[in-house]
């Protein structure tokens, strides 16, 4: 399936291409293609190119002169056939601790939402949600895919530091902080599992595309598995799926 894509110069330096602006698996496999696409050309005037929910960022090592040329090559290549796309993705097993401990705004969710903790922390658990982009913070994954009956708003005061690992709900959207910084959303839990180390060749696990799975672990559990991954020594739980 193709889209009637847009494109805009993005500074002087860059070409922005646009999806319709839902947020939709459909159209993140068709930006991860476009993706593919570009990158493989090996066009050494391209330097980067971000991701998000329905758009696609090409930045140039030098400014765009004849950006009109550029746009006419990227729709070349958007319409390109004989292109095999590898669809392969992950999915990522995220174990959380939801102990009272952690999961600070869990009671709140709870009285506001009128359920449980417990069927919020097994609604949140039992889904395999989309990996969109990659952004916010290195390391923050933007998922798709959360229960609706979980939905709950931002805080009007976020709060000056959040734990490494938070796991937390904004909005229509649940994520990782993949390290201690500001944040507004509503923590549930914590994973002891490290979203980015800069010392690693691929300092993200996860990239668009893949999905995560979180599943529910004690805190005895947790501090278990926070030790090997502060050794160095934890593996974490993945298989390939067809995506």
């Amino acid at each position: 399936m193709t889209f009637n894509l847009t494109y805009k110069p993005y500074g002087a330096r860059a070409i922005l291409i646009e999806w319709p602006a839902v947020i939709d698996e459909v159209i993140l496999k068709d930006i991860i293609r476009f993706s593919d696409v570009i990158e493989r050309k090996n066009i050494k005037e391209i330097v980067e190119i971000k991701t998000a929910y329905n758009s696609l960022l090409v930045i140039y090592e030098s400014v765009c002169r004849n950006y009109e040329n550029e746009v006419e090559k990227l729709k070349n290549y958007y319409f390109s056939k004989g292109f095999e796309y590898d669809n392969m993705s992950k999915l990522w097993k995220i174990p959380v601790c939801y102990d009272a401990v952690f999961g600070i705004d869990l009671e709140a969710i709870s009285l506001a939402k009128n359920i449980s903790k417990e069927a919020i922390i097994e609604r949140h658990s039992q889904v395999n949600y989309t990996v969109f982009f990659i952004g916010f913070l290195p390391g923050f994954l933007y998922l798709g895919g959360l229960d609706e009956l979980l939905y709950f708003p931002r805080k009007e005061t976020p709060k000056l530091s959040v734990k490494k690992g938070a796991v937390a709900i904004g909005g229509n959207q649940t994520g990782v902080y993949p390290n201690e910084s500001p944040g507004g959303w509503n923590i549930i839990g914590n994973t002891p599992i490290s979203f980015f180390d800069i010392e690693k060749s691929n300092p993200c696990f996860a990239k668009s595309g893949d999905c995560i799975k979180f599943h529910s672990v004690t805190i005895k559990e947790y501090h278990n598995i926070k030790k090997l991954v502060d050794t160095g020594v934890y593996q974490m739980e993945s298989e390939v799926i067809d995506g």
